[in-house]
């Protein structure tokens, strides 16, 4: 499997460093056409996966902060 077609099973930051990468690659102005869309391609997948990955911390959040759900939180007691 090549670089450009492994999994975005990464972490979020190992995504945004290889994004960052793609972006150095691109703007160096030195890829061929075809490669260019390559990276670009992979720059898409690596984005989606990001941004879902912070919608599901976004959402834990909001659930963990929920006053109505009783799982996630406890009542505070004075010791």
């Amino acid at each position: 499997m090549s670089k450009q077609q492994k999994n975005t099973d990464n972490n979020f930051e190992s995504s945004m460093a290889e994004l960052e990468q793609l972006v150095i690659k691109m703007e160096s102005g030195e890829l061929t056409l075809d490669d260019s869309l390559a990276q670009f391609q992979r720059g898409v997948e690596l984005t989606r996966h990001c941004q879902q990955l912070l919608e599901n911390a976004r959402l834990t959040v909001e659930k963990l902060s929920d006053p109505e759900d009783s799982d996630s939180t406890e009542p505070f007691t004075q010791e």
